[in-house]
């Protein structure tokens, strides 16, 4: 499944006229199969795409679970110029040790945190500690599940860098975003 996805993303984005950048989540499994890597970095040579379109998410528990080859596998696209997120941020049980070591450029923080947090102030802790590690880092934070306006207003007040949820937009079918994004 990953290798049709990622096949069909580059396709769409070797077909845009403007610079989008995509997200294409990642399994465990991909990024421990070294064939899988080789297929990736033929996809890009083979459309001829900028990689620094391509931003690959993939889990902390995956990342973790395969430490040394997440690491590998990160490092050989990030000299191609593709970037990556940490997706779930903090719902791990020893994210922050293992931060320092795992070269991503964006962590996501876990919705579980972020859909709370104007009620739960353990929740508005976590995401502002969060937040704040991955900008000491160097890292942009994006939150999940942000549902509407107030919890968007709170994490701009927070410092997180971007938002993901359905108080942004929501989801669609890639061909009708690209034909309204064309027709603007």
């Amino acid at each position: 499944v990953d290798e049709w996805v990622v096949e069909n993303t580059i396709q769409w984005l070797s077909e845009r006229k403007q610079k989008i950048l995509a997200s294409v989540n990642l399994s465990g499994k991909s990024i421990s199969d070294k064939s899988f890597l080789n297929f990736v970095v033929t996809k890009i040579k083979d459309y001829r795409i900028n990689p620094e379109l391509l931003c690959f998410e993939i889990t902390e528990t995956a990342a973790i679970s395969h430490l040394t080859t997440a690491i590998h596998f990160m490092t050989v696209l990030k000299k191609l110029g593709c970037t990556f997120a940490l997706d779930d941020f903090g719902s791990g049980f020893s994210s922050f040790s293992y931060l320092k070591s795992l070269p991503v450029d964006f962590l996501k923080i876990d919705g579980s945190f972020v859909k709370d947090i104007l009620e739960d102030p353990i929740d508005m802790a976590m995401v502002k500690a969060i937040n704040e590690i991955g900008q000491v880092l160097g890292k942009q934070t994006i939150a999940e599940f942000v549902e509407n306006t107030a919890i968007l207003r709170q994490l701009e007040r927070l410092g997180v860098n971007y938002a993901q949820g359905y108080g942004i937009h929501r989801p669609q079918a890639l061909v009708n975003w690209a034909r309204g994004a064309e027709a603007a």
